[in-house]
């Protein structure tokens, strides 16, 4: 069978389930009011989370590049790894208190290395249930056993430990900080209790975390008041509340040396742009004096659940309308069904709202949803226009 005679049945059945993708097309900065697919909407989709995407500081730092080339032009080890990048990850590194850090491209490219890397034969990676699909794919492509364990389900989670334990295996546990489709937090205080009761090892994703918790947005780990010991990894990604692009890894010097030796994604791959780095190593100046835009974030966020507390979108209000509380940026309507999901984000367009309906495979089946993500860039004016066209519509 020819490629094409392949996915064409399969495409025909996603758009018959309403589960066919597309990509918006942006032409405006990245903002809390954005120009996608020609109009102009309050954007309630973008992990921009500090609202620093578009911030002066970055764009003036992005024009005082006439030392640095645009491309890096080759992999870190050959003649890729510039200053710029050099002085990111130590800056990084003294930020969070962490032996080394390493840049990558993406967080997806991240989460690939370090779990087939570092994860051998006769490991088990044990992961949540609800983990980024990256963390899924990492574990997949080692040669370690994949166990996963019911979401945010600390006693099966044990259980897990306790058989990896009896059968003499190096477990590792992986887990998103903060998940991405619901906005819940691992108790990472309890999963690492429980790493160090079973010498197990950590892999924490903190891409939706780090920014916005902890002292100075050092992330889930100081916000739950744990450090990087020397058997825990933590990667961290720079598109995000950083407002710029890449990600990291933090860990021991035997983990980013090892790394650096052993992980195909990280050796074949061409650096990002020192212009990049030289960006994110303004942005990070930011993230660590931005309590203003974090606080901002948080009462957006208050304002945002006692809005649909009061126009009835609780936790167990009916099949089709829940929303869960939860203190990250990431807040969730669930709709059921995909049809559904799309019709209400399609409403929410018609009022100049843009929030994307998410369906299955990225989300269980008949759990679509709506994914709202709140800004520190957001008034209290468009989050009460988002309430006002919500309650319009139940």
């Amino acid at each position: 069978m020819s490629i094409n005679n392949r996915f064409l049945p399969l495409l025909k059945q996603r758009r018959d389930n309403s589960l066919i993708r597309q990509r918006p097309l942006v032409t405006s900065a990245q903002s809390a009011v954005m120009q996608i697919n020609g109009q102009q909407v309050i954007n309630f989709s973008s992990n921009d989370y500090l609202g620093l995407a578009n911030h002066p500081a970055l764009k003036q730092t992005a024009t005082e590049t006439e030392s640095l080339s645009y491309g890096s032009g080759a992999a870190h080890l050959v003649t890729g790894h510039h200053l710029e990048h050099h002085l990111l990850e130590d800056e990084l590194a003294d930020w969070l208190g962490a032996e080394r850090v390493l840049l990558f491209s993406t967080g997806y490219m991240a989460n690939l290395a370090v779990l087939q890397t570092l994860a051998q034969k006769g490991d088990v990676v044990l992961a949540d249930k609800l983990n980024h699909a990256s963390l899924i794919d990492g574990a997949l492509h080692s040669q370690a056993e994949l166990k996963r364990y019911p979401h945010l389900d600390m006693q099966a989670l044990e259980k897990r430990l306790q058989t990896a334990q009896q059968k003499q295996q190096q477990a590792i546990i992986t887990t998103d900080t903060v998940f991405s489709m619901d906005g819940d937090l691992a108790p990472l205080d309890k999963i690492q209790a429980l790493a160090k009761q079973y010498n197990a090892w950590t892999y924490f994703d903190d891409a939706h975390g780090v920014g916005v918790f902890g002292t100075q947005g050092r992330g889930c780990l100081n916000h739950f008041k744990q450090t990087l010991t020397e058997n825990t990894i933590v990667m961290g990604t720079l598109g995000k509340a950083f407002g710029c692009s890449g990600a990291f890894v933090a860990g021991s010097e035997t983990v980013i040396e090892s790394l650096i030796n052993f992980a195909r994604p990280y050796i074949y791959t061409t650096a990002m742009s020192p212009i990049n780095a030289k960006v994110c190593r303004t942005a990070l100046k930011l993230v660590k004096n931005a309590n203003k835009e974090r606080q901002k974030l948080q009462e957006n966020i208050q304002q945002f659940q006692q809005g649909t507390k009061k126009i009835g979108l609780i936790p167990h209000q009916k099949n089709w309308g829940q929303t869960r509380l939860v203190q990250s940026a990431i807040q969730v309507i669930l709709l059921a069904d995909s049809q559904t999901a799309l019709a209400w984000s399609e409403a929410l367009k018609q009022q100049g709202i843009w929030a994307t309906a998410i369906r299955p495979p990225t989300v269980p089946k008949n759990t679509a949803r709506l994914r709202i993500t709140l800004s520190a860039a957001h008034s209290s004016e468009q989050i009460n226009k988002l309430l006002n066209v919500l309650n319009k519509q139940i």
